[in-house]
């Protein structure tokens, strides 16, 4: 098989990657493994495995851009105010997990490596950096970036990416080879420093403006040039300043996170980020030297999961110490205990500065990528080894209870339907299964009980009996259904008024002759669809004509379908081929109504 070399056939090596990637990850995707594995199994077979593609470590350089990307974006979720409040976990579990891992791992080095002293901290603290790219990626699919966990998640790799500077600086102080010309660690701090100022500087008094000009002009394609520029021109200002370019992007988010144009940028940069970020995953794969693993094996087999295994108990014992839950805590530990894209560019230094040879970066770089790749299957433990929350209970008390209307469900629907009530100086008796939802509604004075309106002992305590209507204003189909059964048949005299999930559900609801019933949409849409004709130009009383006149073909077909199936009375909708006529005037407009709404065409009922 005839190798293809980085250079030349540079468009064939694309069709190569984009063809493995477009195999592998959906497959990766259906059986559960994630994307990334999927994008991490394409560059190994297509690389190490198959020989097709050689030189991995270029396209890794090129494809971290997708790693720079998406932090720019995740910067621009961030407001400066957020960030600060984040201070605690950044500065203080950040600063904790990388110093208590990266102390473990070195020891361990110095212990079973055999290496000089001065390559044990190198290796021990590249080592205890994590993957910005695997977690953040994985974090977004599971779209757990903002909950509790997932903030702290990202606190820490933000710390990490801070503590590459250090890091770097310490390796000339470790170096056998040191020279005049060594910079001196204190003065690249402070280069570091003034970096960071200059671009928070720039952020704030030239972003905007400059976007702002661009805009004016209505260029598209030079809004989408100026946000690459932003992106790599930061990233590269941090880079010469000794950080991480992933650091400058993030920052120019930041910046950028109470801008106006904002969601535009974010837009313009979604593609570019999905399609690198991918490449960077095929590209670790692609560098991954199975030469090394088969003549380093044993060690690495043992390295693996002994890294997995510190990262993991050290980062949950940091997040414990720090407040974080178990569960939250296990999230932590089983989310970031690989090693990071960072860990390379480390390495590469400290082979340059004579700390350990090429072959000794070679495993461990074979450690990082494995401990990647082993990622998604640790994030999958969660489930076997954190048990789902459940719903709070709180004690089942009913003093007080019973009123005209017995409300069952207290979400969005409900909650207006209350106001109504009690504007009108109605009591409600409400009763529901959300503890936080009643301990908000009862400081505005709601008669809120708690309690399963599935269940008949709750219905007679809440006071049912003394009930003129029962409101059941419950938000899932299945729960509405159970409630409206048991009452029925225990309590056959009550009057039924029930919220409807949609169509389907309404003529459910009609065959059990509930006394009334509303599509949780239906008015709303009405409402939405009224004022809309009305800012096109219809004066009032004609779009107030139009609407009732969609209301009761809506109720004519509701009653067709109801001696039938969900698609009868489509005669009701005058179906035939519509032609171009001439615009009529509002008074003729209900004669004209004879093309079918979405609603009616669908083949999922509304």
């Amino acid at each position: 098989m005839a190798l293809i070399e980085t250079g030349p056939n540079l468009f064939f090596q694309a069709l190569v990657i984009l063809g493995a990637a477009v195999v592998a990850a959906p497959i990766f995707k259906r059986i559960g493994l994630g994307t990334v594995l999927g994008y991490l199994t394409a560059g190994i077979i297509v690389g190490p495995a198959l020989g097709l593609i050689r030189g991995g470590e270029e396209i890794l350089h090129v494809a971290e851009l997708g790693v720079v990307m998406l932090l720019f974006i995740i910067g621009l979720e961030l407001k400066p105010s957020r960030l600060w409040s984040l201070r605690q976990d950044i500065f203080g579990l950040g600063l904790t997990q990388v110093m208590t891992c990266g102390l473990m791992l070195t020891a361990a080095a110095m212990a079973f490596t055999g290496l000089p002293w001065q390559a044990a901290p190198i290796i021990g603290f590249g080592l205890s950096l994590s993957s910005t790219a695997f977690a953040m990626q994985l974090l977004e699919t599971r779209h757990e970036i903002n909950s509790p966990y997932g903030q702290r998640a990202f606190s820490m790799l933000l710390f990490q990416d801070l503590a590459i500077v250090p890091l770097l600086a310490l390796i000339p102080l470790l170096s056998p080879r040191v020279s005049e010309n060594s910079q001196n660690p204190l003065l690249q701090v402070g280069i570091a420093l003034v970096a960071i100022a200059a671009l928070i500087a720039a952020g704030r008094y030239l972003l905007n403006p400059l976007f702002r000009i661009i805009a004016n002009t209505g260029a598209k394609e030079a809004m989408i040039a100026a946000a690459l520029l932003i992106v790599l021109g930061s990233g590269l200002a941090m880079q010469y300043a000794g950080l991480s370019m992933a650091m400058g992007a993030f920052l120019a988010g930041v910046m950028l996170a109470e801008s106006s144009y904002r969601h535009e940028l974010e837009a313009d940069i979604e593609p570019f980020r999905g399609i690198l970020l991918g490449l960077f995953f095929v590209a670790v794969g692609l560098s991954l030297d199975l030469n090394v693993i088969m003549q380093n094996w044993l060690m690495i087999l043992l390295a693996v999961p002994a890294v997995i295994l510190i990262k993991g108990i050290m980062i949950y014992a940091a997040s414990r110490a720090f407040g974080s839950n178990h569960s939250d805590a296990t999230r932590l530990a089983l989310l970031l205990p690989q090693g990071g894209e960072f860990a390379f560019v480390l390495f590469s230094v400290a082979v340059a500065a004579g700390l350990f040879s090429q072959d000794v970066s070679s495993t461990l770089v074979a450690i990082v990528t494995l401990t990647m790749a082993l990622t998604p299957l640790t994030v999958a433990m969660v489930g076997f080894l954190v048990s789902q929350p459940t719903a709070e209970q709180l004690e089942e008390d009913f003093e007080g209870a019973g009123s005209d209307v017995l409300m069952i469900g207290f979400s969005r629907f409900g909650q207006i339907i209350s106001q109504v009530l009690l504007t009108s100086g109605h009591q409600a008796t409400i009763i529901d299964t959300s503890a936080e939802r009643i301990r908000q509604a009862g400081k505005f004075g709601f008669r809120i009980y708690f309690g399963d309106g599935t269940r008949l002992d709750v219905l007679k305590s809440a006071g049912i009996e003394k009930a003129k209507i029962v409101a059941v204003c419950t938000h899932n189909k299945e729960a509405t259904d159970r409630v409206v059964d048991l009452i029925t048949s225990q309590f056959p005299n009550v009057k039924l008024f029930v919220r409807s999930y949609d169509r389907t559900h309404t003529i459910e609801l009609r065959k059990r002759e509930v006394d009334y019933e509303i599509r949780e949409t239906l008015e709303s849409a009405f409402a939405f669809g009224k004022r809309t004709l009305q800012e096109l130009g219809h004066m009032e009383d004609a779009a107030e004509a139009i609407i009732d006149d969609v209301r009761k073909r809506d109720e004519e077909r509701l009653e067709a379908q109801m001696a039938g199936d969900i698609y009868s009375g489509r005669d009701k909708l005058h179906l035939k081929p519509v032609t171009p006529e001439p615009l009529v005037a509002p008074a003729k407009i209900g004669k004209r109504i004879d093309q079918p709404s979405d609603d009616d065409l669908k083949v999922e009922p509304v």
